[in-house]
């Protein structure tokens, strides 16, 4: 494809030949012929000036520092994943029911959908148009996926489960599952029925691996457009707002509310019934043990350090309530004295 058209595709400005040509993407170090390249991090900015790409994607900052034909947007990394989608574009599917898939009679199945071989999908469930459900999926009883959703293999979504409009879970995903609901009674535990639902809106991306619970009671409910990485637990009962992102390996324990256009770094855990504000941004590793009311950058993981140097560094953390207190005992003396009634 020509770089002018590319350019009018996506909405950037075209600097240099427009009638170079592109066929696909790479980074700037393995870049070659009739590839578009990338910068959106200024690590890299040393590779601009030596990279092979026939073309690359800058911001208006850095378009001064190559000579090759560019695109020039302010945010170079989501007009990159434009392009890449133009010149990588999505299998098309051509509509089918394996012979070896499992559909119950009283399922509705669009007939442009696609569906594998050995999957099921149960009694009543809805599958809309132009859905792709890979091989051995499940759909329950009763579970609704909506037009031009793509269900990766090995995928199971829990009878009632519903998935919106284009949205995609990959392989391995469970969706729907039990909660951890157990009651504590006579030192034995009583196990409490989950009759909730998922609730998925549109746009969303479930990564590989990942389980969502049904809701105890209510509804767990996942908003449009949000992403989540791979292997991230969302208990039961918990809301994720809209545009969202979550990376992976996150652990969500049951009840919590998180607002929408959060950012939640990898492996960080959320314990139960907290809200997090809308627009907050959790660093990976961090711990969440109380609700967040104000939006902000909030970290709770301690720096990286040689080993040597971390124990020395640990040591007096370990001592720190007795360090606080003989503190608390010398600002009590300072006052008394200060108050007259110290030693003079």
């Amino acid at each position: 494809m020509r770089l002018a058209e590319l350019a009018q595709q996506v909405g950037a400005r075209l600097d240099g030949d427009g009638d170079t040509v592109v066929l696909r993407v790479a980074t700037l170090e393995h870049a070659g012929p009739q590839t578009i390249s990338f910068l959106a991090n200024a690590r890299y900015r040393a590779q601009l000036a030596t990279t092979r790409a026939a073309a690359v994607i800058v911001a208006p900052d850095d378009a001064v520092a190559t000579s090759l034909p560019k695109l020039i947007d302010g945010n170079p990394y989501a007009t990159f994943a434009r392009v890449a989608t133009i010149l990588h574009p999505p299998e098309r599917h051509i509509p089918s029911i394996h012979p070896a898939a499992q559909i119950d009679p009283g399922a509705r199945v669009a007939k442009s959908a696609s569906i594998g071989a050995c999957a099921i999908i149960g009694a009543h469930a809805t599958i809309g148009e132009r859905v792709v459900l890979g091989a051995n999926c499940v759909v329950g009883d009763g579970a609704t996926i909506g037009d031009d959703a793509v269900i990766y293999a090995g995928a199971i979504l829990y009878p009632r489960t519903v998935v919106g409009a284009r949205s995609t879970i990959h392989g391995g995903a469970v969706i729907g599952a039990d909660g951890f609901g157990i009651a504590e009674d006579a030192g034995r535990w009583v196990r409490v029925p989950q009759i909730g639902r998922v609730v998925i809106g549109a746009d969303v991306e479930i990564g590989a691996n990942t389980t969502i619970d049904r809701g105890a009671i209510d509804d767990t409910i996942i908003e449009d457009d949000v992403k989540l990485d791979n292997q991230i637990q969302i208990g039961h009962n918990c809301f994720i707002g809209a545009h969202t992102a979550i990376a992976g390996c996150v652990g969500i324990a049951g009840s919590v509310r998180i607002g929408r256009n959060c950012r939640i770094g990898g492996a960080a855990m959320i314990s139960g019934h907290l809200e997090i504000a809308d627009g907050t941004v959790i660093s990976g590793g961090t711990t969440v043990y109380d609700s967040i009311r104000q939006p902000g950058l909030y970290t709770g993981v301690f720096p990286m350090l040689v080993n040597a140097e971390w124990k020395r560094v640990a040591a007096p953390l370990r001592r720190l309530r007795e360090l606080v207190e003989r503190v608390r005992a010398l600002e009590r003396k300072t006052k008394a004295g200060d108050d007259g009634h110290g030693d003079v």
